[in-house]
């Protein structure tokens, strides 16, 4: 069983930083790609930005350049760090694991960036 659980957000002006965490539970972590996926209100959830077991990354265009993602395998733990925030980010932010063919979700935290 994954137990992923996400923190870090809240609301920021426009030009603002934030930095969401999100903590995994288990011994599988460090073998499995994670993502960040977000929401905003009547849109579909959509692919931010992915980090493979290795290290390497792939961003959306849309936030290519402004955020980056990370990850500390000691701490189960990955971050997206959210840089030039603009009112079009604001969304409920969502860490994923695909682990043996089955997507775990945490319960989202929400980003509100005001213009």
């Amino acid at each position: 069983q994954v137990h992923l659980v996400e923190s870090g957000g809240g609301l920021v002006q426009s030009g603002g930083s934030l930095r969401l965490s999100c903590a995994a539970s288990g011994s599988i972590f460090s073998n499995n790609a994670m993502g960040w996926y977000r929401q905003a209100p009547g849109k579909q959830r959509e692919l931010v930005a992915v980090i493979t077991s290795g290290g390497s990354t792939n961003y959306a265009a849309s936030v290519k350049g402004r955020f980056t993602i990370s990850r500390d395998n000691a701490k189960n733990t990955v971050y997206l760090q959210m840089n030039s925030l603009k009112p079009e980010d604001t969304a409920v932010y969502y860490c994923n694991m695909n682990w043996r063919l089955i997507d775990y979700w945490g319960q989202g935290t929400q980003v509100t960036v005001s213009s």
